[in-house]
This record gives structure tokens, C-alpha cells and sequence, in this order.
């Protein structure tokens, strides 16, 4: 086989090639269009990939969150939604669910992951406060501040360096944390914001050596830490595969260790647990768990709802069930890095090591010639949908935001685009397809123009920006 040929799954995981572990019950027409109507949408659309009407999009990769493919168990389960007010059955069997998975005592429901970060953070943050967290997230960090806290960045260096091979870029720096307590002082601290695969890092996971670490550090000063869980599953893969000790685990022991070093988690339930809605707060403190679900009924709904229909939990609760099966998680990983590895195989530039849930396509290196105040991750975006119809999003300048003393834009060091892949939706078709769609757009990266922000929202800008070409 030439080097430049990537390996298929079966081949990566040292055995015969297999396909994912599913079939296909029921299809959805896609809308094939052609460059001039792309090229209209993309204009009204303010070059914004949000923006677009999901009517004109070929193959969609903007999120994998709400958008997985529900089992038929799950769609069964729909039926057997409790819509009681109070006490509904089906909050029962999510509870059980999560306390089974993931370990924690006490849960309380949301609308969506977004809301469960509002309550963490009104909860638990005094105005001032410093939340370090291993790279920010935007609604997270956005949260974060609105509660008064003052996010600060504790993941390792290697981090923001697309090329890094390190096999747990998403690891907390222990000196950097270090040094917060040095200046600041514990009781300043309102806890440590950990993430599993950290999104904005390119889907990078965080070691069981590492989140031990932070455990015995925060021991030792009181403070809590308290994980994003969204895609715990994929983490666990990744230690599973990569971390010593692991490769006999199964994904469901490695979550729950995982988990057992935190306080307190919460969840975007619209990502691993394979729903369309929904998220989820589960702490393991009485008194928190009080001042929580008082706050849940100001803000979501009564405890055992928390905005939810029946129906949806009890989907959630099935979801939760099949996310740590280790055939499914390792179908999920293997896309992502099946596409990933195409990408490589022409030399096209992208965060590595391959993540979890999407590719990450390094925009500096497509487009060097643009200046990052020319948005050169929005541009790749706005390309490829231009290309081929393959709807995908920024992380990088936009997603980023403005410093609210100085008003400029934050500057990261990493400027991506992402290609997310929905769970059980897409085949490994539509993955030659979008690869052949991102080869076409690299060859024509030196004669791209970057593109001028017209109208910037208060929050959130990456949202419903407007761009305009330069």
C-alpha cells in the first residue's frame, strides 16, 4: 500500500475492515444545488454558515450537537413519554441513567446543554472570581462572565499548536493553575472549568493521569473541579486507545472514572447522549444540588422537567444507555479519523492529532496571505460551502469575540475550520465527498479573498454576524 493511502478503519485497529455498527431504516433527501444558487444563499446569508437555510445544504457538518441520528429504541421510547407536570417517570429513569453512567448523585434537567452553564455558573460564582478551564468555550466562557467570573486559560501549550502530535492536547497545565492559586488565592478560585475533548483545541482529549493530577493538586487548596461532559465518550476512546493501563476498559469504566475525579459535571446532552434536545446538571454536593433545582424552576422549568417533555427524557435515558457502547463509540471516532487521514494524505494542513468529533482544518495554513482581522476561517467556511454545498463553521477570530475592557477582538492562536460529524447519520461516502470538496478548495487557496464584518451582534457574534467580501 503507498504511504500516501490511509488506512482504513479495519486497518487502524488492526483487524479486517467492518462497517458501522447500524443500518439504515429511513432516508432524508438532501438538496443538490448548484454554484450560482449556492452562490446566491451565501450572499443573503451574510456569508455566515449559520445564517443559511438548511434547504440549501448538500452535506451539513456545522454541529454534531442535536443533529445525531435517534436509534429505533429511541424513537420507541418517544412513546412513552410521561408528560406529568411533576414527577414524571421518564425524569426517574434519566436519573437512573446518569447516576449508572457517569456516577453522580443528584441530577437536575435542562432545556440544553446552554442552560445547564447558566445555573452552574449563577450558582456558584461570585463577581470577581477566577474560573480557569483547559481553553475556553464560547457559550461556557460567555456564562462565565455574565455570572461575574474571569475565565482564565490552563490548558498545556501544545494546545495551540495545530501541528503538535501530543496525545493529550487537552490537558490542564499544572504550573499554570499553580500560579493562579499563588497570585489570587484559593478561596478566589471558584473552580477549575475542566472539558473532555476539548472542542476549540480541535476535539483534544485530557488524560486519567492528568485529571488525577488536578484532583490531588485541588485537594490539597478545597477547590472543585467541574467537567464539561459533552464528549466524554470520545475522551474515553482516546484513553482507551492511547493511555497506558486502558486498552482492556471498557468505554463505560473509563467514564466513570473519569468522572469520579470531578465534582460536579454538566451536560450538552444534543452530543453524546444522542438526542435532539436536551442537557443535564449532576453534582454530588446536597447543598449545591438545593440551590440548583430552586434555580431551575426560575429559569428551565420544575426539577424533574427541567424544560423537557417526557418523551425527551426518556429518549435521553436511551441515549445514554447505547452512547458508551464501545462499538458505537469506536464507529463514531473511526468517520472522523477515516476523513481526517484523506486530508493528510494530500497534505492538507488540520489540527492533529485527529479529534473526536470533527476535523479541524488549519485556515492559517490555507491562507496565509490574509490577515486574521480578514476572518481566514470564516472565508474557508463560506468556500466550501461555495464548493460543493458542505455546510461547516468557524473557531477562530469570530468565535473568539472581543475583550470587554478593551473592545478589540481576541486574537487565539488557532484559527479553524470544522467539519463536525453528526453521530449515525452520515456514510463514509458522504466522507469522500466533503474530503474531495476540501482538496478542491485548498487548490485554490492563493486567489482567496478574505471578508469584512458588516454587523456584529452583542453576544455571541459567530451566531449572526454578516460578512461582506473584501
Amino acid at each position: 500500500m503507498p504511504e500516501s493511502t490511509p488506512k482504513t478503519m479495519g486497518q487502524q485497529f488492526g483487524r479486517r475492515s467492518w462497517a458501522e455498527p447500524w443500518k439504515i431504516k429511513m432516508v432524508e433527501p438532501l438538496a443538490v444545488t448548484t454554484r450560482e444558487q449556492r452562490q446566491k444563499a451565501l450572499e443573503e446569508a451574510g456569508y455566515n454558515t449559520f445564517l443559511l437555510r438548511s434547504e440549501d445544504v448538500y452535506i451539513d457538518l456545522l454541529t454534531d450537537s442535536g443533529t445525531s441520528a435517534m436509534s429505533d429504541r429511541q424513537w420507541a421510547g418517544l412513546m412513552l413519554g410521561d408528560e406529568a407536570y411533576a414527577g414524571s417517570r421518564n425524569f426517574y429513569r434519566l436519573e437512573a441513567a446518569i447516576q449508572n453512567i457517569y456516577g453522580y448523585k443528584y441530577i437536575v434537567p435542562t432545556h440544553q446543554g446552554r442552560g445547564a452553564e447558566h445555573l452552574i455558573s449563577q450558582a456558584v460564582i461570585k463577581k470577581g472570581q477566577i474560573v480557569p478551564g483547559n481553553m475556553y468555550f464560547t457559550t461556557t466562557r460567555l456564562h462565565q462572565e455574565l455570572a461575574g467570573g474571569i475565565f482564565q486559560d490552563v490548558i498545556i501549550d501544545e494546545a495551540h499548536d495545530p501541528a503538535n502530535l501530543h496525545p493529550f492536547k487537552g490537558n490542564v497545565d499544572l504550573d499554570k493553575v499553580q500560579s493562579i492559586i499563588d497570585k489570587y488565592g484559593a478561596e478566589n478560585i471558584a473552580y477549575i472549568s475542566v472539558a473532555g475533548t476539548v472542542n476549540m483545541a480541535g476535539g483534544q482529549p485530557i488524560s486519567m493521569a492528568n485529571i488525577k493530577a488536578l484532583r490531588a493538586l485541588c485537594d490539597k487548596y478545597g477547590i472543585k473541579i467541574y467537567l464539561d461532559a459533552t464528549r466524554m465518550m470520545e475522551n474515553a476512546f482516546f484513553i482507551q486507545q492511547r493511555e497506558e493501563g486502558y486498552a482492556d476498559k471498557t468505554i463505560a469504566q473509563i467514564v466513570k472514572e473519569f468522572c469520579s475525579y470531578t465534582d460536579a459535571a454538566w451536560m450538552s446532552a444534543k452530543k453524546d447522549n444522542l438526542v435532539n434536545i436536551g442537557g443535564w446538571l449532576a453534582v454530588n454536593d446536597w447543598d449545591l444540588f438545593e440551590e440548583l433545582r430552586n434555580l431551575v424552576v426560575v429559569y428551565e422549568g420544575l426539577h424533574t422537567y427541567g424544560g423537557l417533555a417526557g418523551r425527551d427524557m426518556e429518549a435521553m435515558a436511551i441515549g445514554i444507555e447505547e452512547s458508551v457502547d464501545d462499538q458505537h463509540i469506536r464507529s463514531r471516532v473511526g468517520q472522523v479519523l477515516y476523513l481526517g487521514e484523506l486530508l493528510l494524505s494530500w497534505g492538507i494542513p488540520i489540527v492533529q492529532p485527529i479529534g473526536g468529533h470533527a476535523i479541524f482544518l488549519d485556515a492559517k495554513a490555507f491562507y496565509p496571505h490574509l490577515k486574521q482581522v480578514e476572518f481566514p476561517a470564516q472565508t474557508l467556511a463560506a468556500e466550501l460551502y461555495l464548493d460543493s454545498g458542505i455546510r461547516s463553521m468557524e473557531r477562530g477570530i469570530v468565535s473568539a469575540g472581543r475583550d470587554p475592557k478593551t473592545g478589540d477582538h481576541y486574537y487565539p492562536k488557532l484559527e479553524l475550520t470544522r467539519l463536525t460529524i453528526p453521530r449515525r447519520v452520515y456514510t463514509q461516502a458522504h466522507m469522500d465527498v466533503v474530503a474531495e470538496a476540501v482538496k478542491a478548495v485548498y487548490d485554490a487557496r492563493e486567489t482567496t479573498r478574505g471578508l469584512k464584518m458588516v454587523y456584529e451582534p452583542k453576544y455571541l457574534r459567530f451566531f449572526q454576524a454578516r460578512f461582506v467580501r473584501l
